[in-house]
């Protein structure tokens, strides 16, 4: 362990105004504060403190960084307060201390929601102060160095799997790289020993084996820039064991066929150095298409900048190589640390774009459901590799592999999101659902009418988008089911000869497990409570229902109130804007006798009269909704019905169905086939009609194709 004067030498050595006095008193407060404690090591618990600031040290982190270090487990571990540190040290220390605190800590968690709560704290904490972040790796990663003192391997393994998801990704986002590679090494060996030691095997090999071709390597790029005039630093950087497995998994390849395990460095003196370098070996060597990258011109949201390229070079060898400048390279190796805004004053533009990634954190925060949900969606943000595109201003937007243009338009701005109507990608109109690729320019088009579709949720891969997508439909659904939920109830206490009022719901709630009257009627309209249910709860004495399979009226005039917009959807008998799904089992279509059947989760789901899926709710017909099209299901809007076709086996019959579809007036949009032999093909087709006479003439026009042999409405 170091000691209290070699700490002090250290912050001195890289800051000489240090206050020296706050760091004495802040090892010698933590000492005897943390008394006799101990921890698994055996190690007298301080130790734990002053090896998490002495690895700050090595970043050069302001002084009171290296205070928070030393107090950062005394609000949790010890019987110290946040106003006896305010006092003692004041508000900053005591703020960054209690962000730090383990009372919001990532330790391992045996619940998943407590964890996921806990990094919601973190996230907060760090979006005051990214110091909190700085000191929470440190101190992670001496927990790490220290793993293998903790008895339980199952503990250990989930310790170095938390590792992986969440410190890993933080610390690659703040281009603390070489953290990053010492916590992803510690817990690789934790989770797959065997790998790694097999990786260790051939990189040591490789040692003996390539020692000499480095060198010469090395050598020779040094000679060929020299010769160019080009003064330059060239060093050789084995890959970690974790990043070599990794690419091996990803491109699924052998050890001995991956040619960058060995990265070559070209160190140079300013920017445009490095794209005099670039040229210089481009030039004189072969390059491999498709492995040069231009960071310099567009960081990463790391601040990592730096020129990647990939050449045939000494020797036949193929070698990556990266070019960048002194300053570069420091905050390559040691992220925000190496312009750290604390010691050169307020952050300038790059630092805001560093962390647009945190403000977007923030964001996700504020639309998840819960903790859990914020977690999923971090991961998502922080855990794919990413393409660059651009905004018709020139404005560059780091978005992750598989984006789309929907994950473009949250990027810009959570309102562009959702009222994103189309895109256009390099000045060509294309579907939302379009992934963009890198150097795409992105337009967005908006429209104030236009909301998020459920199904965008399926579409998108940011984190920040699905987390609103999936907020605005679980406030539309709430929405919806707190409308339907109150006529329900209002039919069912009526029914009984008793009024609704707020007063008899609110005395049924803690029964009921609802938070309020709006949480109830929620619940009657999603499905998970009847309104008989509601109404037993409130008059126990009401007589139980002998009635069989009633189905329930729900008149249209009745449940529209002035002001109100009718239903979207043009069905007699349900709720303005109450949720409303069609049966995949039948298909309904305007023109067909239809019922309404209220389904846990999903609103009202609209079957024909004749669906055999309604035999299963027989028992209750409380759910029932006697429903009807409106003369608007008639408009021309077309709807989908599934049909069963036999096409004979023979060329130009896929062809005369899709015509015949067509020519009726009809689209196709969709279509699976089940089984074909040698003579027939079976497959069902989804296609778009008007109502039920527009679908019986489209049957009508296939049965007499010839090479349909046969085609009838699809059940099930």
């Amino acid at each position: 362990m170091i000691g209290q004067a070699d700490l002090i030498a250290r912050v001195k050595r890289y800051d000489p105004g240090a206050d020296e006095a706050a760091i004495h008193r802040a090892y010698d407060f933590a000492v005897v504060a943390h008394g006799s404690q101990t921890r698994a090591s055996g190690d007298p618990y301080y130790s734990h403190p002053v090896e998490v600031a002495a690895i700050l040290t090595e970043y050069g982190l302001d002084a009171s960084s290296i205070v928070t270090a030393l107090l950062h487990d005394t609000l949790e571990d010890t019987e110290v307060t946040i106003n006896e540190l305010t006092t003692q040290f004041g508000p900053e220390i005591a703020q960054l201390v209690d962000g730090v605190s383990k009372l919001s800590q990532l330790e391992l968690q045996s619940d998943k929601a407590k964890q996921a709560e806990n990094f919601r704290k973190l996230v907060l904490a760090m979006s005051r102060d990214i110091r909190v972040l700085l000191v929470k790796l440190a101190d992670r990663l001496h927990n790490m160095r220290t793993l293998c003192h903790i008895e339980s391997a199952e503990k250990r393994r989930a310790i170095a799997r938390e590792t992986m998801e969440i410190y890993s990704p933080l610390a690659e986002r703040i281009g603390m790289h070489t953290i990053k590679d010492e916590l992803e090494d510690l817990a690789f060996a934790v989770l797959n020993q065997d790998a790694r030691d097999s990786v260790l095997r051939r990189l040591e090999f490789l040692r003996e084996k390539g020692a000499p071709v480095v060198e010469v390597i090395i050598a020779e790029l040094k000679q060929v820039l020299a010769d160019e005039g080009v003064a330059a630093d060239v060093s050789g950087r084995e890959k970690a064991p974790y990043a070599v497995w990794c690419k091996m998994q990803r491109k699924n390849v052998t050890f001995e066929q991956l040619f960058d395990v060995m990265a070559f460095r070209i160190i140079v003196n300013d920017v445009s150095d490095c794209y005099l370098a670039l040229g210089v070996i481009h030039g004189r060597y072969p390059v491999v298409p498709g492995r040069f990258k231009d960071y310099i011109s567009m960081p990463k949201p790391n601040g990592y900048s730096s020129l990647h390229t990939g050449i045939l070079g000494p020797e036949r060898h193929r070698i990556e190589i990266q070019i960048r400048t002194g300053d570069m390279h420091q905050v390559a190796e040691r992220g925000v640390s190496a312009h750290w805004q604390y010691k050169q004053g307020p952050a300038g533009s790059k630092d805001r774009r560093t962390y647009r990634w945190l403000q977007e954190l923030l964001e996700i925060l504020e639309s998840a459901a819960g903790p859990e949900e914020f977690l999923e969606h971090t991961r998502l943000e922080m855990f794919q590799d990413q393409v660059f595109c651009f905004s018709p201003k020139g404005d560059v937007y780091a978005l992750p592999n598989g984006a789309t243009i929907i994950d473009f338009a949250y990027a810009v701005h959570s309102e562009v999101g959702d009222h994103c109507v189309g895109g256009k990608i390099n000045g060509r109109m294309l579907p939302l659902r379009t992934m963009i690729q890198n150097g795409d320019q992105v337009e967005i088009l908006t429209s104030k009418n236009q909301t998020p579709s459920p199904e965008w949720e399926q579409i998108v891969v940011t984190g920040k988008a699905r987390s609103r997508v999936r907020r605005f439909v679980r406030m539309e659904q709430r929405r919806q089911y707190v409308s339907l939920g109150r006529a329900i109830l209002d039919r069912a206490f009526s029914k009984e000869g008793h009024k609704a009022g707020k007063r008899v719901l609110k005395g049924v709630l803690d029964k009921l497990h609802a938070a309020s009257v709006e949480d109830l009627y929620a619940h009657v309209g999603a499905g998970r409570l009847t309104g008989r249910d509601v109404v037993l709860t409130a008059f126990p004495k009401t007589a139980p229902q002998t009635a069989d399979g009633e189905i329930v009226p729900i008149a249209r005039a009745r449940a529209l109130k002035a002001g109100q917009k009718t239903a979207p959807i043009p069905i007699k008998g349900l709720i303005p804007g109450v949720a409303v799904h069609f049966a995949k089992c039948c298909y309904p279509l305007p023109g067909d006798r239809i019922v309404g059947i209220v389904t846990t989760g999903k609103g009202v789901t609209i079957h024909t009269i004749d669906c055999d899926t309604l035999a299963s709710f027989a028992d209750s017909p409380e759910r029932w909704l006697d429903v009807a099209w409106d003369s608007a299901g008639e408009d021309g809007e077309h709807r989908v019905a599934r049909i069963k076709v036999v096409l004979v086996n023979e060329p130009g019959s896929l062809s005369e169905l899709a015509t015949a579809i067509a020519k009726n007036g009809g689209n196709i949009s969709n279509l699976k086939i089940t089984n074909r032999t040698i003579d027939f093909f079976e497959m069902l087709v989804d296609v778009e009609v008007r109502d039920r006479r527009h679908f019986a003439n489209t049957l009508a026009t296939l049965r007499a194709t010839p090479g349909i042999n046969s085609v009838e409405r699809a059940r099930g």
